[in-house]
């Protein structure tokens, strides 16, 4: 993963060094502020491990400088990732660098979640980004998908589960320690059920993930 980590950086720090991608300089604070902190989920939550193992398709929700999706795209090289940003600069960049890494398995998109129709099952990735409350009601999904949120440390003094419970199974609520951060928490949440032929009119105008595979 080091080795991963410093090509990553190299780029980061090199090549796009103009772009503003990540605030983190120093390589030993990249690997454990951006890269540590994309993967350790799948040390310290099962939940999140078995949703990333029986899922074909993972994708990033305002990955930023491409985080989580690309450290997680480097250990799971037979899944597909798709990222969606809001920033087309962005989008078109972490693109770029996912290529130069060999990551084969990598589409980035300058794509907002809310013009996406989930028609095939997926897990669904969101770090650093929003609240849970504004964010889940954008996602318009046809098929069973799983979304983790990857949140700092003071969550439960800033935002509240509650508002979505009656469409959305809470199936993840962990505080783990980060070395060099206050910790993190991890939410994860499941659709209760999966709407049948109600939304085609709502969808109309959505494009399908399956057609950006």
């Amino acid at each position: 993963m080091k080795e991963f980590a410093q090509r990553y950086h190299d780029l980061l720090t090199g090549e796009y060094k103009g772009i503003n991608l990540t605030r983190i300089t120093t390589f030993e604070d990249f690997f454990q502020k951006q890269i540590v902190d994309s993967v350790l989920p799948l040390e310290v939550s099962k939940v999140f491990k078995k949703a990333i193992d029986d899922t074909k398709v993972v994708v990033d929700v305002g990955f930023g400088g491409g985080f989580p999706i690309l450290p997680l795209a480097y250990l799971f090289p037979e899944k597909k990732f798709v990222g969606f940003e809001a920033r087309a600069k962005k989008a078109k960049v972490v693109q770029e660098i996912a290529e130069k890494l060999g990551l084969k398995n990598v589409k980035c998109y300058h794509h907002r979640i809310e013009t996406v129709n989930i028609d095939i099952p997926v897990v669904i990735t969101f770090k650093a980004v929003g609240t849970i409350e504004n964010f889940i009601p954008l996602i318009k999904y046809r098929e069973q998908t799983s979304v983790f949120f990857y949140k700092g440390p003071s969550f439960y003094e800033l935002e509240e589960l509650e508002p979505t419970e009656k469409k959305w199974e809470v199936i993840e609520e962990l505080f783990y320690d980060l070395e060099g951060t206050d910790g993190r928490t991890l939410i994860g949440l499941k659709n209760r059920t999966v709407p049948r032929g109600t939304l085609k009119k709502e969808i109309k105008n959505l494009v399908n993930l399956s057609q950006l595979i």
